[in-house]
């Protein structure tokens, strides 16, 4: 640079022309750095995320998951920690990153580094070690002219687009439509590649399954497709089953349970899905098992905590209607989804599910107060989704209605969840509350 050249006498002498010129290096720094590929280009919106939860979520995934997306997973736990601004544990993770290329990619180890470089540039740029940022800058630039790209700072390879895809699926349901473009991007190159096709797969049956999915159920054949492609993948079996079971395909997809619980790769997450399976069958005990299980590997996971609370909440239902002595057993039920329901919200604060069961336990058990208190915490969330407010304004006119015996107070929240206008499952069951609740009112009179 030439204003490294100067001499103190020089910066004394022309002041402003030197604190123009850091300003425009600054800027043109500023320019490169946002023309590059990496994680903090990919629009990673944040909201409700809690950053804790998600770091936790990606060690898991980096100590279990058995995937070639090791080095991407790096990557994205690197960006996580500038977010925490833990910038020196990034670089540490970055390096990590390199340590893993130079090991498992060294066939494809330029493709595999220009996210790492990426990422490099901009901590040290939020470091303000512009040395380092344009290391890096000029590493990414040399390898833009080597794949003849026509940009200087940025290049087009599906392996990036499949990383940006993963990444993507990473921070939450807002990115899963992105995430799937992403994948088809990189499937136009290699429509073959095992990693390109089961992100795809994965990203099209979490759109489906989200609240007012696809219903046409495209992901069945793309997940048959993934498992031929990875046939070691147990994960992939898992979500090929809920799959089937969705279809009504149970049996078959049990036979998919059945071969993942056999494999001894990425187990905490066969054991979660495999417990999901059994729970949506009925086999309550089984999936209490498979979830033990899960939670010995991974015991800071809010989803199996949650899942946990779900079953002794069912297990503790099923005894209610099948008996009317309600002694030890039954309490310890309760006690235990109670448990698991504040350990979902204490390691994943805006888990609203998780806050919309636990209030409910509460209101079942009679204890009010402490059911108002969590409905409460949840009424005053911001920037939630639209399925999530009716799912609140719902469970919480039902509280009013049915505990409370407040029917105005139920009907203003069902109206209140009504107003949402997304076509969801949950507005069906808003119109029907409104529907009893007008009709128990009229018949009054």
């Amino acid at each position: 640079m030439a204003s490294s050249s100067w001499t103190t006498e020089d910066t004394y002498t022309f002041p402003f022309c030197h604190i123009c010129s850091e300003k425009s290096e600054g800027n043109s720094i500023k320019d490169a750095l946002l023309q590059l590929r990496c994680h903090f280009t990919w629009d990673l919106l944040r909201e409700n995320l809690y950053l804790p939860d998600l770091e936790n979520r990606i060690l898991e995934e980096i100590e279990f998951l058995d995937t070639r997306f090791n080095v991407g997973i790096h990557n994205t736990l690197a960006y996580v920690k500038h977010l925490q601004r833990k910038n020196e544990e990034a670089l540490k993770c970055l390096r990590n990153a390199e340590e893993l290329i130079e090991r498992d990619h060294t066939d494809q180890g330029e493709i595999q580094s220009l996210v790492v470089w990426g990422n490099y540039a901009w901590i040290y740029y939020h470091m303000d070690r512009l040395l380092k940022t344009k290391t890096y800058l000029y590493k990414v630039e040399a390898s833009c002219r080597k794949f003849s790209s026509p940009s200087q700072y940025r290049v087009e390879l599906p392996e990036i687009d499949c990383e940006e895809g993963w990444t993507l699926l990473k921070f939450g349901r807002k990115h899963y439509e992105r995430a799937k473009i992403c994948f088809q991007k990189a499937l136009q190159l290699k429509p073959d590649d095992p990693l390109f096709f089961t992100g795809f797969a994965i990203a099209v049956y979490r759109l489906e399954v989200l609240p007012g999915g696809d219903p046409h159920s495209v992901s069945l054949e793309l997940l048959r497709r993934a498992v031929t492609l990875n046939p070691e993948d147990a994960y992939i079996k898992t979500l090929l089953a809920l799959k089937l079971q969705d279809q009504n395909k149970e049996e078959e997809g049990e036979k998919y349970i059945k071969e993942a619980l056999r494999a001894t790769s990425s187990q905490p997450y066969v054991f979660r899905y495999a417990a999901k399976f059994y729970r949506i069958k009925g086999s309550l005990e089984k999936t209490q098992l498979l979830l033990e299980k899960a939670l010995q590997l991974t015991p800071l996971s809010a989803f199996l905590h949650h899942q946990m609370a779900l079953c002794y909440r069912d297990q503790m239902r099923q005894l209610k209607r099948t008996t009317t002595q309600m002694g030890l057993h039954f309490n310890r039920m309760i006690e235990s989804a109670l448990f698991h329901f504040k350990k979902a919200v204490e390691y994943k604060p805006g888990f609203v599910l998780a806050y919309i069961g636990l209030a409910n336990m509460y209101a079942e058990t009679g204890d009010y107060i402490n059911a108002e208190e969590n409905f409460q915490k949840i009424l005053h969330m911001e920037q939630l989704e639209d399925v999530r407010k009716q799912e609140i304004h719902f469970y919480y006119g039902r509280f009013q209605e049915f505990h409370r015996k407040s029917k105005s107070n139920a009907l203003i929240h069902y109206l209140e969840g009504l107003r949402v206008k997304k076509e969801t499952y949950v507005r069906q069951r808003l119109l029907d509350a409104v529907e009893k609740l007008t009709k128990k009112r009229l018949h009054r009179f």
